[in-house]
């Protein structure tokens, strides 16, 4: 079953394809919907694609699809019947799509160790991220310190993008959580009852500790590089 603001969302999605061909931007869904922020959106739009109601096309920028609607759920009228009393949230669109890759704002959460486990802080600062370098689920990003993973790319000063997960399969890179206080992004990997963290940086030694003391927080999903 899906909330009331799926269902919104999904319809207007439809009628969007339906009366100008392409699938609406983040910032018309954002509006539509009176939402504060695209993260909302991204929300709505990946619960939407785990039940199967929408799938992304692959390879475009703005590419959704509406699968199926729900029992009950009312069909929109084809591009060649205007519907007699639509509501604000299905109107059609009042200027062309822009053609612009979509972006998405996802929390910044302070300076993750990728040397000596440092604390990761919680911040209210946002980080404004390309959407089609996230996937479903819900993602936040950390600034990158230090050098321990620099062989497998990541560097000092780039902003690590992280789907939220408790999870991870060995050879994963996370951000794991040690005795509750100190946050570091390494290689995951289990040793029996011991969890090894691996730096790609062969200056720095493994991290072993009981399974007990660490907690993932997330898996490494994307980069953010600046270059001045």
């Amino acid at each position: 079953m899906l909330t009331a603001k799926q269902q919104q969302l999904l319809l207007f999605i439809k009628q969007h394809l339906e009366l100008g061909g392409v699938s609406p931007s983040f910032e018309e869904m954002k509006e539509a919907l009176d939402l504060k922020s695209k993260s909302g959106i991204h929300r709505l739009i990946s619960a939407l694609e785990e039940r199967g109601f929408i799938r992304r096309l692959p390879n475009r920028a703005r590419a959704l699809e509406v699968v199926k609607l729900p029992d009950g759920l009312a069909v929109l009228p084809k591009k060649a019947a205007a519907p007699t009393a639509p509501s604000p949230i299905l109107s059609a669109p009042a200027r062309p799509p822009v053609a612009a890759n979509d972006v998405i704002d996802v929390p910044l959460h302070g300076r993750i160790a990728a040397g000596v486990p440092i604390e990761a802080m919680e911040g209210s600062s946002s980080l404004s991220v390309p959407a089609a370098l996230l996937g479903s689920g819900e993602h936040y990003a950390l600034e990158v310190a230090g050098d321990s993973m620099v062989e497998a790319g990541i560097l000092d000063g780039d902003f690590a993008l992280i789907q939220r997960s408790e999870t991870a399969r060995d050879g994963q890179i996370v951000v794991a959580l040690v005795d509750d206080s100190d946050a570091t992004l390494k290689y995951f990997r289990r040793e029996g009852s011991r969890v090894r963290l691996d730096p790609a940086n062969g200056a720095y030694e493994p991290q072993i500790y009981d399974a007990d003391r660490v907690r993932i927080q997330g898996k490494l999903a994307g980069l953010l590089r600046r270059y001045n």
